[in-house]
Protein backbone atom coordinates (compact mmCIF):
# COMPACT_ATOMS: atom_id res chain seq x y z
CA UNK A 1 0.00 0.00 0.00
CA UNK A 2 1.81 3.53 -0.99
CA UNK A 3 0.48 6.02 1.13
CA UNK A 4 1.55 9.96 0.52
CA UNK A 5 4.24 10.95 2.80
CA UNK A 6 2.43 13.80 3.64
CA UNK A 7 -0.03 11.01 5.83
CA UNK A 8 0.44 11.30 9.50
CA UNK A 9 2.46 8.53 10.69
CA UNK A 10 -0.41 6.86 13.05
CA UNK A 11 -2.23 6.31 9.73
CA UNK A 12 0.81 4.70 7.91
CA UNK A 13 1.02 2.45 11.21
CA UNK A 14 -2.70 1.77 11.62
CA UNK A 15 -2.67 0.39 7.87
CA UNK A 16 0.32 -1.56 8.25
CA UNK A 17 -0.84 -3.17 11.55
CA UNK A 18 -4.55 -3.26 10.92
CA UNK A 19 -4.65 -6.42 7.91
CA UNK A 20 -2.20 -8.04 10.85
CA UNK A 21 -4.82 -7.86 13.49
CA UNK A 22 -7.38 -9.31 11.37
CA UNK A 23 -5.73 -11.89 9.91
CA UNK A 24 -4.53 -13.03 13.54
CA UNK A 25 -8.14 -12.71 14.32
CA UNK A 26 -9.27 -15.19 12.05
CA UNK A 27 -6.68 -17.73 13.97
CA UNK A 28 -8.98 -17.39 17.07
CA UNK A 29 -10.88 -20.07 16.60
CA UNK A 30 -8.55 -22.79 15.81
CA UNK A 31 -6.30 -21.74 18.67
CA UNK A 32 -8.71 -21.91 21.04
CA UNK A 33 -10.07 -25.78 19.81
CA UNK A 34 -5.93 -26.70 19.55
CA UNK A 35 -5.47 -25.16 23.30
CA UNK A 36 -8.47 -27.33 24.22
CA UNK A 37 -7.80 -30.32 22.64
CA UNK A 38 -4.03 -30.47 23.72
CA UNK A 39 -5.37 -29.86 27.69
CA UNK A 40 -7.86 -32.24 27.12
CA UNK A 41 -5.56 -34.91 26.08
CA UNK A 42 -2.90 -34.67 28.89
CA UNK A 43 -5.84 -35.03 32.01
CA UNK A 44 -7.66 -37.76 29.88
CA UNK A 45 -4.84 -39.26 29.34
CA UNK A 46 -3.98 -38.94 33.04
CA UNK A 47 -7.66 -40.29 34.23
CA UNK A 48 -6.80 -43.69 31.92
CA UNK A 49 -3.89 -44.45 33.55
CA UNK A 50 -5.70 -44.18 36.76
CA UNK A 51 -8.86 -46.01 35.74
CA UNK A 52 -6.16 -48.84 34.23
CA UNK A 53 -4.16 -49.65 37.73
CA UNK A 54 -7.10 -48.64 40.25
CA UNK A 55 -4.91 -50.16 42.80
CA UNK A 56 -1.97 -48.12 42.44
CA UNK A 57 -4.36 -45.42 42.30
CA UNK A 58 -5.90 -45.64 45.53
CA UNK A 59 -1.99 -46.50 46.98
CA UNK A 60 -1.25 -43.11 45.63
CA UNK A 61 -4.03 -41.24 47.09
CA UNK A 62 -3.29 -42.93 50.36
CA UNK A 63 0.23 -42.38 50.55
CA UNK A 64 1.06 -39.93 48.30
CA UNK A 65 -1.23 -37.40 47.19
CA UNK A 66 -2.64 -34.98 50.52
CA UNK A 67 -6.01 -34.17 49.01
CA UNK A 68 -7.60 -31.92 51.54
CA UNK A 69 -11.07 -32.30 52.90
CA UNK A 70 -11.68 -35.75 50.97
CA UNK A 71 -10.97 -39.56 51.73
CA UNK A 72 -8.24 -40.84 49.58
CA UNK A 73 -10.91 -43.60 47.99
CA UNK A 74 -12.98 -40.07 47.47
CA UNK A 75 -10.19 -37.98 46.14
CA UNK A 76 -9.10 -40.73 44.00
CA UNK A 77 -12.55 -41.56 42.56
CA UNK A 78 -13.27 -37.69 41.78
CA UNK A 79 -10.01 -36.75 40.25
CA UNK A 80 -10.48 -40.12 37.71
CA UNK A 81 -13.80 -38.81 36.65
CA UNK A 82 -13.01 -35.57 36.39
CA UNK A 83 -9.81 -36.13 34.39
CA UNK A 84 -11.95 -38.61 32.24
CA UNK A 85 -15.55 -36.44 31.70
CA UNK A 86 -14.13 -32.51 31.58
CA UNK A 87 -11.94 -33.10 29.33
CA UNK A 88 -14.38 -34.58 26.79
CA UNK A 89 -16.57 -31.52 27.49
CA UNK A 90 -13.50 -29.10 27.30
CA UNK A 91 -12.11 -31.13 23.39
CA UNK A 92 -15.47 -30.71 22.23
CA UNK A 93 -16.18 -27.32 23.40
CA UNK A 94 -20.25 -28.36 25.35
CA UNK A 95 -20.03 -26.33 28.36
CA UNK A 96 -16.70 -25.40 27.59
CA UNK A 97 -16.28 -22.59 30.21
CA UNK A 98 -17.58 -25.02 32.90
CA UNK A 99 -15.67 -27.76 31.65
CA UNK A 100 -12.15 -25.46 31.96
CA UNK A 101 -13.24 -24.01 35.53
CA UNK A 102 -13.31 -28.27 36.41
CA UNK A 103 -10.14 -29.11 34.94
CA UNK A 104 -8.34 -25.72 36.36
CA UNK A 105 -9.50 -27.08 39.88
CA UNK A 106 -8.41 -30.23 38.84
CA UNK A 107 -5.00 -28.97 38.29
CA UNK A 108 -4.32 -26.41 41.11
CA UNK A 109 -5.56 -29.61 43.27
CA UNK A 110 -3.14 -31.87 41.73
CA UNK A 111 -0.10 -29.91 42.34
CA UNK A 112 -1.21 -28.31 45.83
CA UNK A 113 -1.40 -32.27 47.07
CA UNK A 114 2.15 -32.93 45.87
CA UNK A 115 4.43 -32.26 48.72
CA UNK A 116 6.94 -32.23 46.35
CA UNK A 117 6.73 -31.38 42.91
CA UNK A 118 9.43 -32.10 39.63
CA UNK A 119 10.30 -28.50 38.46
CA UNK A 120 9.43 -29.97 35.00
CA UNK A 121 5.82 -31.08 35.82
CA UNK A 122 4.96 -27.70 37.78
CA UNK A 123 6.02 -25.91 34.59
CA UNK A 124 3.70 -28.40 33.03
CA UNK A 125 0.83 -27.72 35.30
CA UNK A 126 1.38 -24.13 34.55
CA UNK A 127 1.03 -24.58 31.15
CA UNK A 128 -2.49 -25.93 31.42
CA UNK A 129 -3.09 -23.73 34.09
CA UNK A 130 -2.36 -20.56 31.35
CA UNK A 131 -4.08 -22.79 28.57
CA UNK A 132 -7.61 -23.22 31.00
CA UNK A 133 -7.86 -19.29 30.92
CA UNK A 134 -8.16 -19.24 27.41
CA UNK A 135 -12.06 -20.76 27.16
CA UNK A 136 -12.71 -19.84 30.84
CA UNK A 137 -12.36 -16.00 29.84
CA UNK A 138 -13.36 -16.23 26.64
CA UNK A 139 -14.94 -18.97 26.01
CA UNK A 140 -14.55 -22.33 24.15
CA UNK A 141 -15.07 -20.10 20.39
CA UNK A 142 -16.43 -20.33 17.03
CA UNK A 143 -15.34 -24.17 16.49
CA UNK A 144 -17.29 -25.82 19.47
CA UNK A 145 -20.75 -27.04 20.18
CA UNK A 146 -21.18 -24.64 22.50
CA UNK A 147 -21.36 -22.18 19.47
CA UNK A 148 -23.43 -24.36 17.28
CA UNK A 149 -26.11 -25.15 19.84
CA UNK A 150 -26.09 -21.04 20.43
CA UNK A 151 -26.39 -20.28 17.05
CA UNK A 152 -28.92 -23.48 16.76
CA UNK A 153 -31.02 -22.03 19.26
CA UNK A 154 -31.05 -18.42 18.72
CA UNK A 155 -32.19 -19.15 15.04
CA UNK A 156 -35.54 -20.69 16.56
CA UNK A 157 -36.64 -17.62 18.86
Amino acid sequence: MNLPTTTPLSARVHALIYPVLRALDGLQAPALLAARCYVAYAFFAAGLTKLRDWETTLLLFTEEYQVPVLSPELAAWAGTAGELVLPVLLAFGLTGRLAALGLSVVNVVAVASLAEIAPAALVQHQLWGVLLLLPLFWGPGAWSLDRWLWVRLSAER
